[in-house]
C-alpha cells in the first residue's frame, strides 16, 4: 500500500508536531531538553531538508548566540535513531518528522529544482528490497530509497 507523507507540516501544527516529537524521544528513553526542543523548532521550520549547519545557524540566531555545529549534529543524529527526523541522504540533509510514530522504510522524492523532498511510504516495495537483499545473503537494515527529479509544482 502507498501513502504519501508530504514535509510540509500541513500535517500537525507547529505546537502538535513539537509535542509528538517530545513523546516520540521521551518514550524512547531519552532526555527533551531545551537544546534538542531548540534543534527540532529549527529543524521542523524549514519547508525542504535542512543542513545541520542550516540547523546550527538557525539555532544560533534564535538563541543569540553561536552554537557548536557538532552538538547539532549528535542530536539530528538522535532524531533520526528514534524516529523524530529523517535523513535525506543524497542530499546530506534532515526533515523533521511529521509521523515520528509512523515506522516505515522511507521513499523519498527530491525535487531537484526546488529542492523539496515528498516523504513516501511503500510498504511492498519496501518488503521486496528487504526480500531482493535477505536472498542475496545480505541481512538489510535500513533501506534508503531516493528519487531524484522534478516535483509537480516544477516546470
Amino acid at each position: 500500500m502507498v501513502t504519501r507523507h508530504d514535509h510540509q507540516h500541513d500535517l500537525r501544527s507547529g505546537a502538535a508536531l513539537n509535542a509528538a516529537a517530545e513523546h516520540a524521544l521521551v518514550g524512547a528513553g531519552e532526555q527533551w531538553t531545551a537544546m534538542r526542543a531548540a534543534v527540532f523548532a529549527a529543524l521542523s521550520a524549514f519547508d525542504r531538508p535542512a543542513s545541520a549547519y542550516d540547523v546550527t545557524e538557525a539555532v544560533s540566531t534564535a538563541q543569540g548566540r553561536r552554537v557548536a555545529a557538532n552538538s547539532v549534529y549528535r542530536i539530528l543524529d538522535l532524531f533520526v535513531a528514534n524516529n523524530v527526523a529523517t535523513r535525506v541522504e543524497s542530499a546530506n540533509a534532515y526533515l523533521a518528522n511529521a509521523h515520528p510514530g509512523c515506522r516505515h522504510d522511507c521513499i523519498f522524492l527530491v525535487c531537484d529544482a526546488c529542492g523539496r523532498a515528498t516523504h513516501v511510504d511503500d510498504d511492498q516495495l519496501s518488503a521486496r528490497i528487504r526480500d531482493t537483499a535477505r536472498a542475496s545473503g545480505f541481512r538489510p537494515e535500513k533501506p534508503v530509497i531516493e528519487v531524484r527529479g522534478r516535483c509537480a509544482a516544477c516546470p
